[in-house]
């Protein structure tokens, strides 16, 4: 019933740039926070950045200064702007969405969501 997208992944030089949409199905989610996570090879999930239904937004300190999280609220979909790649920035990303009433620095946390996306695979080369 509940359905998140993600899409924009691909493979990218050192350097380069990617741009990642989500898009929710299913219900609406304007009242919630929407995040993205990522997951390498042999590493747990991990948080990248999250915006909360006010906009107020949140980075995990790997993607300051070089990521940007946005959302449409009419469209239930959320993007993550990716710029000056790192190769240790390859993985696979996912949206999510925070549990209801959730807000703040401690939508670090992934336990703090309720629905996930299949992920979509960004690789940067060096």
């Amino acid at each position: 019933q509940v359905q998140l997208v993600e899409s924009g992944g691909g493979l990218v030089q050192a350097g380069g740039s990617l741009t990642l949409s989500c898009a929710a199905s299913g219900r609406t989610f304007g009242n919630r926070a929407m995040g993205w996570f990522r997951q390498a090879p042999g590493k747990d999930r991990e948080f990248v950045a999250a915006i909360t239904w006010r906009g107020t937004t949140y980075f995990a300190d790997a993607g300051k200064g070089r990521f940007t999280i946005s959302r449409e609220y009419d469209k239930d979909t959320v993007y993550l702007q990716m710029n000056s790649l790192k190769p240790e920035d390859t993985s696979v990303y996912y949206c999510s969405v925070g549990l209801a009433g959730v807000s703040g620095p401690g939508l670090n946390s992934g336990r703090l969501y309720d629905y996930w996306g299949q992920g979509t695979q960004v690789t940067v080369s060096s």
